[in-house]
């Protein structure tokens, strides 16, 4: 049931991977990346002077392993009463449907609630050495993430010793609605001193899938003439990534080009470790990290929970827009700045190159959010 903290504020749900009975919790950990890195990000949520009514669910590999779903239809009823929800890694290597598939909720949230976009940050932090020839690295890759090559993933398999095919399907209306946010997330990068920049990537020198995308990319285009455009094939994007990453701002493309591409950017500012992610729709949005559960930590307590973090403050940032609230965006600034502070001084996890855990990266942020929110109501008033 949910924590009634205040109730005129706005209601938030939080998803995490799945409970263990006592008597399993020695014998079957859950993920290093899930529960712990969820509930760390929870806390710095709940700490920047706003209080927040919200519901912590069970779903996931573990949950799937006792229930035979990953996801109830009664907890799907609770988040679509919800504001947002924050999202924890899941899965686990050892539980899988009965096709031979991860067990995916999120792509259950994502159809139920027609989250078309996912937006992944991609930002540079001092105190993380540079990988490769990465320069200042800010750009955001925007995944289209209800069709592309997911869109008939439940699609019964016939004969699958012979023959099995996955089609791509690429649709007018969520085409529209995909660079319609990214052009919109181009001009607010724009007003702040960004480049104002959409780039496409795609595969349309071979797929007529593709084909159509890209035209569709273009009549948006001339919606937006103030905004600069680039074309690409996927396979020289992802060398130009590598090559010249400083030339991308928005990266708009397919579901699964997008889930790879984003992926590869996330190498060039420390991994996974480091990379949020919002899934958008009108109605609903789903906050998560890029990252997997990582269950090779469980139990060393060092799993990196800044991915989730950031994940939660682009949760309050997209709430505070939504309903107009300075309280939830002033929130959300002080978070991203207080994650900064600690990148640049410390403590680190070992994906970063410390020796430092989870609780420890947890309390350096919670600790710096005090002075942050302080010069921000100064700021303010």
């Amino acid at each position: 049931m949910p924590d009634a903290l205040d109730p005129a504020g706005p209601k938030y749900a939080v998803v995490v991977h799945s409970r263990r009975q006592p008597s399993q919790r020695q014998e079957r950990p859950g993920p290093a990346g899930g529960r712990p890195t969820a509930h760390s990000a929870w806390r710095h949520a709940q700490r920047p002077g706003l209080r927040l009514r919200y519901a912590s669910y069970d779903a996931g590999a573990e949950f799937c392993r006792r229930c035979g779903v990953g996801i109830s239809s009664e907890v799907m009823d609770e988040l679509g009463k919800a504001d947002a929800i924050l999202f924890g890694a899941m899965g686990l290597p050892d539980v899988r449907q009965q096709d031979g598939r991860e067990v995916t909720p999120q792509l259950e949230l994502r159809e139920r609630f027609q989250l078309f976009a996912s937006i992944r940050p991609i930002q540079q932090f001092e105190g993380i050495p540079r990988t490769l020839r990465s320069g200042n690295v800010s750009m955001e890759v925007i995944r289209e993430t209800t069709e592309g090559l997911f869109a008939h993933r439940n699609d019964p398999i016939i004969v699958p010793d012979q023959s099995v095919t996955d089609r791509l399907t690429i649709t007018r209306a969520t085409s529209e609605k995909l660079f319609e946010l990214a052009f919109d997330r181009a001009k607010q990068h724009r007003a702040v001193g960004g480049q104002g920049k959409v780039t496409l990537l795609d595969k349309s020198n071979a797929l007529p899938s593709f084909v159509f995308l890209r035209k569709i990319f273009d009549e948006v285009a001339t919606r937006h003439p103030e905004i600069t455009t680039e074309r690409l094939h996927v396979d020289t994007a992802s060398m130009l990534m590598i090559l010249d990453p400083d030339r991308f701002d928005v990266v708009a493309t397919e579901n699964l080009l997008g889930d790879i591409v984003s992926e590869l950017a996330a190498g060039l500012i420390g991994g996974i470790g480091m990379a949020p992610s919002a899934e958008v729709g009108v109605d609903h949005a789903l906050f998560q990290p890029c990252h997997g559960s990582a269950p090779d930590l469980t139990g060393q307590g060092v799993a990196n929970p800044l991915a989730t973090v950031l994940s939660a403050a682009m949760l309050l940032d997209w709430v505070g827009q939504r309903r107009a609230d300075d309280r939830a965006t002033a929130a959300a600034t002080a978070i991203n700045a207080a994650v900064s502070a600690v990148i640049r001084q410390g403590p680190h996890t070992p994906d970063l190159g410390g020796t430092d855990s989870t609780e420890d990266v947890t309390q350096a942020v919670i600790s710096q959010l005090s002075p942050e929110l302080a010069r921000s109501e100064t700021r303010r008033s």
